[in-house]
């Protein structure tokens, strides 16, 4: 019998970039300045990764059978246009680059109906044993489907933003 994990690394592969759910703003993450905090971009950037991480095989059920997640080790946020409660959002996620333990993955949050931009999140993943609780290689199965994601991006136009850093201009 497969496990949910087996079944997982075995469905079609996401599209290139993986489209998450459309979201919803809600009113307690609205700030004094009458938009969306800052903290909750960084929510739904997190929940859309979930998203494709289910579609990769190593979601809830991933950490349940095989003892392993996947931990942010670092996060570049660029917030572009102001979101207000009622705007509905969708992110798009583009898995750049994997290897043996890290995934980089640059996401688009965008208006859901209007389609213009909000923010970037470029990310660098970590894959963990939770029973370590230390970086630890993919597995072989996991490993080939995040590189099939990849390879399946090569003809996708890489968004504006990838490799930003944060820095004052000169003079």
């Amino acid at each position: 019998m497969m496990t949910s994990v087996t079944a997982a690394s075995e469905t079609p592969l996401p599209s290139a970039p993986f489209k998450s759910s459309v979201m919803q703003i809600e009113p307690q993450w609205i700030d004094y300045n009458g938009h969306l905090n800052m903290a909750y971009y960084n929510v739904m950037f997190d929940r859309a990764i979930d998203e494709m991480w289910l579609e990769l095989g190593i979601g809830p059920a991933y950490m349940k059978e095989r003892h392993c997640s996947t931990f942010t080790a670092e996060c570049h946020v660029r917030y572009l246009r102001e979101i207000h409660l009622g705007d509905p959002v969708q992110v798009s996620v583009f898995l750049l680059g994997a290897d043996e333990k890290r995934l980089h993955t640059f996401e688009e949050l965008r208006h859901a109906t209007e389609g213009w931009l909000s923010a970037t999140s470029e990310n660098l993943t970590l894959h963990i044993d939770m029973e370590a609780r230390k970086v630890a290689p993919f597995p072989p199965d996991i490993r080939a489907r995040a590189q099939r994601i990849v390879d399946s991006y090569a003809g996708v136009p890489r968004p504006e933003g990838i490799g930003r850093n944060v820095a004052m201009p000169s003079k």
